[in-house]
């Protein structure tokens, strides 16, 4: 049994989400005290009992302890099964990080999966669906997991109610780790709003603003009102895809409320100058984060060492890093090397 301290580094959900994902792909039991102590609600919420709901319905895992508010919980599973899996969070609790627990395990799995997921799509503190399909799942097909993921329907807090549904092949050839070291010549760059339900002036704001601040233009397609409709809202998610030769970087930002649009679409862009002002870095601070996982198993199967550079190593990432460890014969070392960081991930058998 692995006995794992949620207190530990950042204190949130990303422990127990990788917990999860690396117990049932190495059928290792796991008990986990303190679930979230760093977060000003402590324990289980709607979407982290989902992803605990998740990963047992995909090892038929027996477990202890998953009711919401649940500070500690011992998880056993079976082996990770294929299927077709339908999961309804309930909440407007995020859809991209219960699939992020399970995907890794399906992606092993002997045979494809489908996955449905309800509830939200574009939430504070998680990738939004765009980032997943345009930077995670690109990534990993570069591993040999290929996916292919849709976009139901939105869904924002505080209303829930969007679908995503990923169909997950198996890897067939073997995973095999790759070096990032580079994000390569630019390919395209662009800007959507998103705003259902709310003033199409918003969405117009957000990227008029990035007109201002970055000189993009709608004529040549790098500012696009995006498509919603109405009933997927109230919402507004300001989004910015990076393609590069090897790697796409997706920022986001979403609104609230009594902050401008114009406020938005400043922190959104000074977000991206970030990343820009590091050019020798592939990946940014939350690619680094969860690229971490499916990149360890790589090496971890292949018997191979791997690198990438990104921008910055945050807690949260540094967190991951040492959950992963205690899971995998793997080891993550870091270097910093002026405007960027190295990161080596090889095996320690």
């Amino acid at each position: 049994m692995i006995k794992i301290d949620g207190a530990f580094g950042e204190g949130g959900g990303q422990i127990l989400r990788t917990s999860l994902a690396l117990s049932v792909i190495t059928g290792q039991t796991i008990e986990i005290h303190n679930i979230r102590a760093k977060r000003p609600k402590p324990g289980l919420l709607r979407q982290h009992l989902t992803c605990v709901q998740a990963a047992t319905a995909i090892s038929d895992a027996q477990v202890q302890g998953a009711q919401l508010g649940s500070t500690h919980m011992v998880f056993e599973p079976q082996g990770v099964r294929a299927g077709d899996y339908t999961f309804n969070i309930g909440t407007a609790g995020s859809c991209t990080l219960v699939l992020q627990t399970i995907w890794p395990a399906l992606m092993l799995a002997d045979a494809p999966s489908r996955v449905h997921l309800t509830g939200g799509t574009h939430n504070p503190m998680a990738p939004p669906f765009q980032f997943l399909q345009r930077s995670y799942a690109p990534l990993l097909a570069k591993l040999g997991a290929h996916s292919t993921l849709t976009l139901k329907r939105m869904g924002f807090a505080p209303a829930g109610g969007g679908e995503i549904e990923a169909h997950i092949a198996p890897i067939t050839a073997g995973i095999a780790p790759i070096n990032l070291m580079e994000r390569g010549a630019r390919v395209d760059a662009y800007a959507e709003a998103f705003a259902p339900a709310l003033p199409r002036a918003i969405a117009h704001r957000e990227l008029q603003q990035l007109e201002r601040l970055l000189g993009w233009t709608y004529e040549a397609n790098q500012l696009r009102m995006g498509e919603c409709r109405q009933n997927e809202g109230p919402g507004n998610a300001l989004l910015i895809s990076l393609e590069h030769e090897h790697v796409t970087t997706v920022f986001s930002r979403l609104g609230e409320k009594n902050v401008s649009a114009e406020k938005v679409a400043s922190n959104l862009a000074k977000t991206m100058r970030t990343y820009f002002a590091s050019e020798q870095a592939a990946l940014d601070e939350y690619l680094t984060d969860q690229w971490a996982l499916p990149l360890a198993l790589a090496v971890h199967h292949s018997q191979r060492t791997a690198q990438f550079t990104c921008t910055t190593i945050s807690l949260h990432a540094r967190t991951n890093f040492r959950v992963i460890e205690q899971f995998l014969p793997v080891q993550f070392n870091e270097q910093h090397l002026g405007s960027y960081w190295l990161v080596t991930c090889a095996t320690t058998t």
